[in-house]
């Protein structure tokens, strides 16, 4: 059975710039429009205390990633999920969302929000079945009519 480690990392680590670098090209490729794409996330924000950049590893093999954030007092923002393409469907992306969701609860957050794309389907449908739905658009995303914003209530 393979094991799947999830574990915070830097944001400047090299695992996450593979990553990011990776999540980056798969989305300019969905969405070449100019301005469709929002790739800001800065250390700080990810930072011990305010959020996590997170690193899973499939059998050792580095499978994917996903960011936490506080946004506000009490609630988190989801950012940078990603799992590589040759490793999708094994549920790497599920056990990253839940990873998440028990990190927002640890600093305190009642409420989770993400946004994604709306040619991202597979991603969707997982959101969806988590129990995220549709809001609307929030901040860098307001003006994005590509941006499908997406929350739901933590429960402790």
């Amino acid at each position: 059975m393979a094991e799947l480690e999830i574990k915070p990392v830097a944001l400047a680590s090299t695992e996450a710039q593979q990553l990011i670098a990776a999540l980056n090209t798969e989305l300019d490729r969905l969405y070449p429009e100019d301005g469709a794409n929002h790739f800001r996330l800065d250390a700080d924000e990810v930072a011990p205390g305010r959020g996590g950049f997170f690193v899973a590893r499939l059998d050792g093999e580095l499978a994917g990633c996903g960011a936490l954030r506080l946004a506000a007092p009490g609630l988190a923002e989801v950012k940078r999920m990603y799992v590589r393409e040759t490793l999708r469907g094994r549920g790497i992306a599920w056990r990253m969302l839940q990873w998440l969701e028990a990190e927002a609860r640890l600093l305190g957050a009642g409420r989770i929000v993400l946004e994604t794309g709306e040619r991202q389907i597979e991603a969707v449908a997982l959101y969806r079945r988590a129990g995220y739905t549709e809001i609307e658009r929030y901040g860098e995303y307001v003006d994005s009519p590509l941006s499908l914003c997406m929350g739901k209530a933590l429960l402790r």
